[in-house]
């Protein structure tokens, strides 16, 4: 994979995990409050809320991985698609929370959804081209936000009502 030492590498994945893990701290900032949980209509298929911790822990985890792998592989100087592709989505995932609890606007959420969505993609199809496993390693949080985008999507259509 790569002629780092361990050490290095070991430090590279710490840096990709805290990376991925960066918009959690919004996560926990714009957390749901009164307005989401007393005030908002929800779809009988909302997920209980103690989904949502473990879920995107697993997924931050895998994601940073992900850009491990690609690390190891290509430098973002030589090839700085994949990067771009990831520094878009994990933007564009930090940015929700805010939106959605803290602005209290799930028809500007969904527009941010609907753009970290086609960003996965984009970061899927990215990573898989350098490494398969990494591309691999991002289908469950594709999946997972294609859910939240539904998720997202209902619960506006029921606020705007």
């Amino acid at each position: 994979m790569n002629a780092r030492p361990l050490p290095a590498r070991l430090a590279l994945l710490l840096g990709c995990l805290l990376l991925c893990f960066l918009p959690s701290i919004l996560g926990v900032l714009y957390r749901p409050g009164p307005w989401y949980f007393e005030e908002l209509r929800k779809p009988s298929w909302n997920p209980p809320s103690w989904v949502f911790g473990p879920t995107w822990t697993f997924l931050y985890i895998t994601m940073g991985v992900a850009l491990w792998r690609v690390c190891l592989r290509v430098s973002p100087k030589v090839t700085p698609g994949p990067f771009l592709a990831f520094a878009t989505q994990l933007l564009l995932n930090g940015l929700w929370s805010p939106l959605f609890f803290g602005m209290k606007r799930p028809d500007w959420a969904l527009i941010d959804i609907a753009f970290l969505l086609v960003a996965i993609i984009w970061t899927v199809r990215s990573f898989l081209r350098v490494d398969r496993t990494a591309g691999l390693l991002l289908l469950p949080y594709l999946a997972w936000v294609s859910f939240a985008t539904a998720l997202n999507f209902e619960l506006w259509r029921l606020w705007r009502s």
